[in-house]
This record gives structure tokens, C-alpha cells and sequence, in this order.
């Protein structure tokens, strides 16, 4: 009997341990990520304290949406967000065609800029050519510019036009199936582009999952090719800003060498490195770009 007794006791016991490692397992495997902070779209209000309201601005072709990797790890570190759509760009409704002058095109950050409460200072960030974007409103607004940040992009300045930067890229670059509209005739320049297959797959997103390229492909529009330089950067109010280029490593439409020529003729005050991304920094190596953004957020205020 008392044999029997322990040997029901012994089997409780490894009964319990066993439902004991069941439990720490689920634990363990559905650990829960941290509630997102309650932040209603394209919010303007100052972040918590410590966090930084972090404005995203699109390259050609692309919208808000490439920026989804991103935005959702910065929404999750209690970062107020804003991806913006430019004109005829993403869900925006303007069709390419309407688009008449930069002023048109920039018009969501423009009112967005201008809703900011006077004493919120945003970090501006800028993808591929969206850096030539971000430029001008370091000039137009500097005192809401914490920092400007480049991601592979056009960093145009005082002492480097839009125009240079766009002929070293074409020097470099093969659009391979890439489009053209010629909305004011044949005879002059294009109006707009829209990267082919071919091109999203080996210059754009060559080192990106098989499925953004698919999303990528039913979402780009064609971008406006615009003048930027009629526009005059100033080293008064645009180099008042602190800026900072991340470098992509394996960008196969920014290449290196135009990277490094960028640096090297509008001298950023940091340069941050990835060096194993494609142009689309933001999806193939989202992780390591928001560490960056992290580390620029902590460290402008």
C-alpha cells in the first residue's frame, strides 16, 4: 500500500512537471509584442517624451506604402509617424497627368509642415530621389527640421544641384525596361517614368523578399521628373540642419561610387552605412535602417 502510494505521488509529481513545461513553452513562444501606442493616422501632436515624430517621404515611383516595414517599428518604440503620399503617388488621387509644377507635387508635406504646432521639431527622412523633396523643406522650414536624413537618396544642397547628382546616376544606371510619358509631345524631354519588371527586379529590389516585388508591382505609378534646382538651397536655412545619408552597399540604381560622390560634394554632418542593402533600404533591411533612425532620434532633439 505504501509502495503504491508513492508511486501515484511520483506520478503526480512528473504529471505537474510536464504541464509545468507545457505552460513555460506557450510562454515562451508567444511572447506579446509591446501594445502599439494609440496614435491616430498622420497625427501632428508632439511624441511622448523622449520619441520624435518621424516624417517619411517616398522615392520615384513608390508611396507611403514602401515604407510599411519601417513605420510599423517605429509606431511599436512609441514614435509618432507620418507617410506621406506626394502627388500621384500611391492612393493619392491626382492622376500624373494633372501634376503640374513641384509646389503641386509636394502639397501633402507642404500642409503637413504647415499644420506642425510651432514648437514641434519633426526628423525628416527621404528615399532615394524624395531626398531632392526633403531638401527644399529644409530650406522652406528649418526651424521644424530636427534632422534630415537621406536614405540612398538625391541629398541636393547649396553646393550640389539636383541636376549633377541625376547625371552621375544616369551615367551608371541601365533603366532597362523602364517607361516614359511624354505628356508635352515627343519632341520634348519626358514628363514621367515608371520602372519596368526587369528594372524593379535587378536595380531596385534585387536583394528584397519575392513578395515586395510582386506588391511593388501592382502598386508603383509613375513619378514626375521635375527640375529641381529652380528651387535655391541656402546654406543659411538649409545648411542650419543637421543632416545624415545612409549609405546602401549593394544599390544597384544609386550605385556606391554615386553614393560616395554625393558625400563627398555636400558633406553630411554623419554617414551611417548598410552595407548589404538594395535601394529599397526600408525592405530589404528594415531592422538595421530603424536601429539608424533610433540612434538619430536619441540623438537630435
Amino acid at each position: 500500500m505504501v509502495m503504491r502510494r508513492k508511486m501515484e505521488h511520483m506520478k503526480n509529481k512528473s504529471l505537474l512537471f510536464c504541464l509545468l513545461l507545457i505552460c513555460l513553452a506557450k510562454i515562451c513562444n508567444s511572447s506579446p509584442s509591446p501594445p502599439r501606442p494609440n496614435y491616430p493616422q498622420n497625427q501632428t501632436q508632439t511624441s511622448p517624451s523622449g520619441k520624435k515624430h518621424f516624417v517619411l517621404i517616398h522615392g520615384a515611383d513608390l508611396g507611403a506604402w514602401s515604407w510599411y516595414k519601417v513605420a510599423t517599428l517605429l509606431n511599436d518604440s512609441g514614435h509618432n509617424v507620418t507617410a506621406l503620399d506626394l502627388g500621384a503617388s500611391g492612393i493619392n488621387p491626382i492622376q500624373i497627368q494633372q501634376l503640374r509644377s513641384i509646389s503641386q507635387y509636394v502639397e501633402p508635406l507642404t500642409k503637413l509642415m504647415v499644420s506642425l504646432p510651432p514648437k514641434e521639431r519633426i526628423i525628416l527622412v527621404g528615399h532615394s530621389m524624395g531626398g531632392a523633396v526633403i531638401s527644399i523643406f529644409m530650406e522652406r522650414f528649418p526651424e521644424k527640421i530636427a534632422a534630415a536624413v537621406y536614405v540612398t537618396a538625391f541629398m541636393s544642397g547649396p553646393t550640389l544641384n539636383y541636376s549633377t547628382i541625376l547625371t552621375e546616376v544616369n551615367k551608371r544606371l541601365d533603366y532597362l525596361d523602364t517607361q516614359y510619358r511624354y505628356d508635352n509631345g515627343t519632341n520634348n524631354p519626358p514628363t514621367s517614368f515608371l520602372f519596368g519588371p526587369k528594372a524593379l527586379a535587378l536595380k531596385i529590389y534585387q536583394l528584397s523578399p519575392a513578395q515586395d516585388i510582386t506588391l511593388a508591382s501592382s502598386l508603383i505609378r509613375f513619378s514626375p521628373l521635375f527640375n529641381y534646382d529652380v528651387i535655391k538651397l541656402t546654406k543659411e536655412k538649409y545648411g542650419s540642419v543637421h543632416r545624415v545619408f545612409i549609405v546602401s552597399g549593394q544599390d544597384q540604381a544609386i550605385v556606391l561610387d554615386v553614393q560616395n560622390y554625393i558625400i563627398r560634394n555636400n558633406p553630411p554632418d554623419e554617414v551611417k552605412v548598410i552595407s548589404d542593402s538594395d535601394h529599397m533600404v526600408m525592405i530589404s533591411r528594415p531592422l538595421k535602417l530603424f536601429f539608424h533612425l533610433q540612434n538619430i532620434a536619441e540623438k537630435y532633439s
